[in-house]
């Protein structure tokens, strides 16, 4: 046997059978053992769970934000631009703000309205009930058209490369996979499956960055980070792919990433995602009946510092090993060719791991594509029947509301694939991706946060900021597809004028669009009744609320906090 090969053989085959066999087997087990201790269909313990462990809910928030896009895209991005993208990875400073500042406002208001919330619940509390609706019909759009169709394409592109499957046969099968998976296993069906393929992800993902750094430095780990650092500074005209700022202007990474502003972009879009995005926050507030706020606190907080140190991770994982990807492919090394930079990983996992290894680690790479489908499907089911079909049909059993979720899982599932080809002609997928976010966070960003820090903020002007934000991010993405993002020459005497608008820096852009956001609201509350007494306590917490904030914390969440912050300051530092 050779168990050098670049291929996947008889035995990678079968050790992927038996371990995504024994995973099925595994969720099955939880989810039989769980609906017994519910005694039934629950539509809450189904959408949200119930009151999971501190490092299960990290490993699921973790396994949420893990998808395609990081197997196939950041360690493609590592392979042409280095550690550039690495801003949107090295967030795990922005998770520990979910846990600290945003968990406590959220429970306030489950205290308040009697049951576990989402995110356009707490929008109709605090502004009005227009604009909830229009944060779950954004939401529903945006999953549709930057989570499930981009999940499954670079699912699809990472499967090609690896198991040598057709492109389509590989899409459609994560979708097909996936929608069973989420209309049975449910919230803790997606639990459970993060917690069996986080471990498995992270070592798999450490052998490849360990074995390809030894494959590069000739059988030396500290050889091959040097030789991979030198080829990164002598990459993109000797400006080099090693840093995370690209302040001079003659940088060709600087039109794409201008500067300081590409942290200001990101945290943008991290705050967005990390603390008000409904896949996200979901993983936080399941909680047992009867239990107390300290200890749903203390809980969720917990879950987000454990997930601030795996978000560390990604780096190492995926875009690093890129790096050390278009190293190898330069330098000829063990006759590897790497001519698609979106190959990367994948090319890693049949190249560096040896046979046997190479299945057991993609075992831990199918499940992270799952789980992560699986937590966007399950998001969507959540949105339609909390902020849709439960208002309109009230006092129906719990078993037809799950139905109405799973349901509710197919369409989303069938409208991402009808969106597959047109986004697929819409050109590259981190352009098309990058300006979707940029363009809906500022109005998320604003909305929530003068929500929850303003109480002048009135209800009309939380409504004109969440649609006209969406308006406005809408009328540029028109733009972009016109203009090729900016690229194309237009004529004409309204382009000409224009040209602020559609050429701008999608970043600049971005940072631009929150602060008009931000004044629109500000102006719109001088002409618009005030919030009552009501929404005003719902960001008003009371000396019990205060009290239970206290006892939710001890010194080892201080501390656990405090290395998670260092340990991005110091990839900062080192990369800068």
């Amino acid at each position: 046997m050779n168990w050098s090969s670049h291929e996947f053989i008889w035995l990678d085959w079968a050790i992927l059978a038996v371990g995504l066999i024994g995973v099925v087997w595994a969720v099955y087990r939880a989810i039989v053992k769980d609906k017994k201790a519910q005694q039934g269909e629950d539509s809450s313990a189904y959408l949200f769970g119930k009151g999971e462990p501190w490092y299960v809910i990290g490993m699921a928030i973790f396994a949420a934000n893990i998808g395609s896009e990081h197997l196939v895209g950041l360690a493609g991005t590592g392979a042409k631009d280095g550690v550039g993208m690495a801003h949107w990875e090295m967030q795990g400073w922005m998770i520990l703000i979910l846990g600290w500042l945003f968990v406590p406002f959220y429970q306030l208001l489950i205290n308040k309205m009697g049951k576990i919330i989402t995110m356009p619940d707490f929008l109709k509390f605090r502004y009005t009930q227009r604009t909830g609706s229009w944060l779950s019909i954004i939401t529903l759009v945006a999953y549709v058209l930057t989570k499930v169709s981009v999940t499954a394409f670079t699912g699809g592109i990472f499967f090609e490369y690896l198991l040598g499957l057709n492109f389509w046969v590989g899409a459609i099968g994560l979708i097909a996979i996936t929608a069973v998976f989420t209309v049975f296993g449910g919230m803790k069906g997606v639990m459970t499956l993060s917690s069996i393929q986080t471990p498995i992800l992270i070592i798999g993902s450490f052998l490849v960055l360990f074995l390809g750094l030894a494959t590069l430095g000739g059988g030396s780990i500290a050889e091959g980070w040097g030789t991979m650092m030198e080829t990164a500074r002598s990459m993109h005209d000797g400006y080099g792919i090693n840093h995370m700022f690209h302040t001079n202007p003659n940088d060709p990474m600087y039109a794409e990433y201008p500067g300081y502003v590409v942290f200001l972009g990101a945290c943008i879009i991290g705050f967005w995602y990390w603390c008000t995005d409904q896949h996200i926050v979901q993983r936080v507030l399941g909680q047992v009946p009867g239990e107390d706020n300290a200890a749903v606190m203390a809980r969720a907080r917990r879950g987000t510092i454990a997930a601030g140190f795996f978000k560390i991770l990604p780096c190492f994982m995926f875009l690093i090993p890129g790096m050390i990807a278009a190293a190898l492919a330069q330098r000829g090394i063990g006759g590897f060719v790497m001519d698609d930079t979106d190959a990367a990983f994948a090319l890693m996992v049949k190249n560096i791991l040896p046979a046997g290894i190479k299945g057991i680690v993609t075992i831990g790479f199918v499940c992270a594509l799952v789980a992560s489908l699986a937590a966007f499907f399950n998001s969507c089911a959540t949105l339609f029947t909390e902020d849709f079909y439960k208002p309109m049909k009230k006092g129906k059993s719990e078993a037809h509301y799950v139905f109405v979720g799973r349901t509710a899982t197919v369409v989303v599932v069938l409208l991402g694939l009808i969106w597959m080809p047109v986004m697929m002609s819409l050109g590259s997928l981190y352009s098309y991706l990058q300006g979707i976010q940029s363009l809906l966070a500022p109005a998320m960003v604003a909305v929530f946060t003068l929500g929850i820090f303003s109480k002048k903020i009135t209800p009309k002007a939380g409504e004109w900021g969440l649609i006209g934000g969406f308006v406005v991010g809408m009328l540029r993405l028109i733009t972009n597809v016109i203009t090729d993002t900016g690229k194309a020459a237009m004529d004409g005497a309204f382009w000409e004028s224009t040209t602020w608008f559609w050429q701008t820096n999608w970043l600049v852009f971005e940072c631009w669009l929150l602060v008009f956001i931000i004044v629109l609201m500000v102006v719109v509350s001088f002409f618009t009744p005030a919030p009552s007494k009501a929404q005003i306590e719902a960001i008003t917490f009371t000396s019990y609320f205060k009290k239970s904030i206290r006892e939710s914390w001890g010194i080892w969440d201080i501390v656990g906090t405090l290395v998670v912050v260092g340990l991005c300051a110091t990839f900062y530092w080192y990369f800068w």
